[in-house]
């Protein structure tokens, strides 16, 4: 893909217009997508972050869960943070009863594992060999285990809260699908974006 790819963001919940911002600045022309219509007409679709299972209920209230679903085992190229790591994750702990996910990436992803709210934090982290990243994470779920065929592109320790468990996978990639369990769109660094602009052009 030679010309700026059209990149979706969920806009059912969660930093709409930062995710927007950072696309446009790594060079994608960005969207708001609510409904199938607009979903039909973008290449790519960043899932922000937001409350997974409130997310999970729209998306479904919106007609939006099956086609979002088709897209993505279609190939579409996709990138979630926080709640919409969990979206794309093929099984979740820690949800409420009956919920459902996008799935897409063979992960086990624990949903709030770092805590509620009060305990949102910061942490450096290597993200993709792209250099240090100050990393935003709130309410934020980690990666339990993967399959095979996913890479991991990311690791955080929270501090001493969990610092007994070790660093704790929170970027990962399989093919087409990303996802982060921070908030790239809070920090004004695009590196998280511009690797995903990457690799919706390369597809």
């Amino acid at each position: 893909m030679t010309s700026a790819p059209k990149i979706g963001v969920l806009a059912l919940q969660g930093d709409v217009r930062e995710h927007v911002r950072a696309l446009e600045a790594s060079g994608a022309g960005a969207t708001p997508v609510r409904r199938q219509e607009e979903l039909d007409a973008v290449d790519a679709l960043v899932i922000p972050g937001g409350e997974s299972t409130t997310m999970w209920k729209l998306a479904t209230a919106f007609e939006l869960l099956e086609p979002l679903r088709l897209r993505i085992k279609e190939g579409m190229p996709a990138y979630g943070s926080c709640a919409g790591m969990i979206m794309l994750a093929d099984r979740i702990e820690g949800g409420i009863e009956g919920q459902q996910t996008l799935g897409g990436i063979d992960m086990v992803v624990r949903r709030n594992a770092f805590g509620r709210q009060v305990d949102s934090f910061e942490a450096d982290l290597d993200f993709a060999a792209r250099g240090p990243m100050r990393a935003v994470f709130i309410r934020a779920p980690w990666v339990e285990s993967v399959g095979p065929e996913v890479d991991v592109l990311g690791r955080a320790r929270p501090g001493d809260a969990v610092s007994e468990a070790g660093d704790r996978i929170v970027a990962v990639r399989q093919g087409p699908l990303l996802a982060t369990s921070f908030h790239p769109e809070l920090t004004g660094d695009a590196r998280v974006h511009s690797y995903f602009v990457e690799m919706v052009r390369e597809l």
